[in-house]
């Protein structure tokens, strides 16, 4: 097997907390110096690098002699807007060496949710690759909250893969890879080195959660395969303490887990409505509904609306549930939740008799809409 990161012309690669901070001592210059060489002699054979690094928050604790993540919001964005400067500084000075100019990007789920700020953050991007810069990417941890944060840099990876429309997505961890079972505690553990994203049964493999020094596990890289492959994009899982990972990956060597994007490509559009991981409301359909939905590909109408939650207006993002509880897609909504309520159960000729007027005669219209395998809600 030859791996996908050899034909990749644009590359993102996500580098860990404990990887980046020694285990949350600190910054660990060695290894930003050997990352940073490796990403300059991929970009100096004509790939497009973006590196999306954790470590801030990680650092600043080592900074003020935190020896635990603090569960506080105000002091993690105390920790990220003091470890942010060691963290950007390092790569600055590494990829200086090799004549290579960084940008820093920090990006929040609200700059991803937003339509416009969705679009002006790729062409930002597009601009800084065209002009041979590598940008560097993280979260934006000193103004999120628990209601607009992505959560982990994992997922943050394969929303810029998405993004920019990268062919592979690079997960450096301190793991070897996917087990079929825990390594720590089955002896008899095998590495998983081809997989497909998306596949449910690795999904239930990788179940675990972080470290005390990261937010992410096993299970948030599995996720973020499957998400990178919304945009066509393979994910490769290694070690990024194995020498020269990047530089053998792209010399075709396999190493790690790679996990191949097999499902449909979605446009832009269906990725920026796929990739909201905040949504407004739910809405539950009928199995008719479903059917005309996800074999059918139809827009959706009032009548096949069973139940309603939340409050969400004209315009939002809503997630469609089965009869099972399981989401099958999500859209841009005619109609607020008030209004959902009102016209549920009817036809479209009586929206207008109900509401006294009719906007749309569908409650999402299908080039509003992106379907989903069916995945419990959340």
């Amino acid at each position: 097997m030859t791996s996908a990161v050899a034909s990749a012309k644009r590359l993102v690669v996500k580098v860990g907390s404990s990887l980046v901070t020694n285990e949350g001592k600190g910054i660990d210059n060695q290894a930003v110096s050997e990352w940073a060489a490796q990403i300059a002699s991929l970009h100096a054979g004509g790939k497009q690098m973006v590196l999306v690094s954790s470590g801030a928050i990680a650092e600043g604790m080592a900074r003020l002699g935190w020896p635990r993540r603090p569960n506080a919001m105000h002091e993690l964005q105390a920790a990220a807007a003091v470890g942010q400067m060691g963290l950007i500084q390092a790569y600055e000075v590494a990829f200086a060496q090799h004549g290579i100019r960084t940008a820093q990007i920090l990006l929040t789920h609200e700059d991803l949710a937003d339509r416009r700020r969705y679009l002006n953050a790729r062409s930002t991007l597009y601009t800084l690759l065209g002009l041979g810069v590598v940008p560097i990417v993280n979260e934006n941890d000193t103004v999120v909250t628990d209601e607009i944060r992505l959560g982990d840099n994992d997922t943050l990876g394969a929303l810029v893969t998405n993004l920019i429309e990268a062919e592979a997505l690079v997960i450096l961890t301190d793991q070897t890879g996917l087990y079929d079972a825990d390594p720590r505690k089955n002896p008899d553990a095998t590495l998983i080195t081809l997989g497909q994203a998306g596949d449910p049964a690795l999904e239930a493999m990788a179940g675990g959660s972080g470290s005390n020094i990261g937010t992410g596990g096993m299970l948030t890289k599995v996720l973020a395969a499957r998400r990178a492959a919304n945009s066509g994009g393979h994910t490769v899982i290694a070690s990024g303490r194995e020498p020269n990972v990047l530089l053998r990956l792209a010399a075709g060597e396999s190493i790690g887990t790679e996990l191949r994007a097999s499902l449909p490509v979605r446009s832009a559009r269906q990725r920026w409505l796929a990739n909201h991981l905040r949504l407004r409301g739910r809405i539950t359909l009928d199995q008719g509904a479903v059917s005309a939905l996800t074999q059918g590909h139809k827009s959706l109408l009032a009548i096949g609306v069973t139940a309603v939650e939340g409050n969400f207006q004209r315009g939002d993002v809503v997630a469609c549930l089965d009869p099972d509880g399981n989401e099958c897609g999500r859209g841009l909504i005619n109609y607020s939740a008030r209004d959902t309520r009102r016209i549920m159960r009817q036809p479209s000729s009586r929206i207008a008799e109900i509401l006294g007027s009719m906007s749309d005669p569908e409650l999402m219209h299908r080039d509003n809409m992106v379907f989903v395998r069916g995945v419990p809600a959340k």
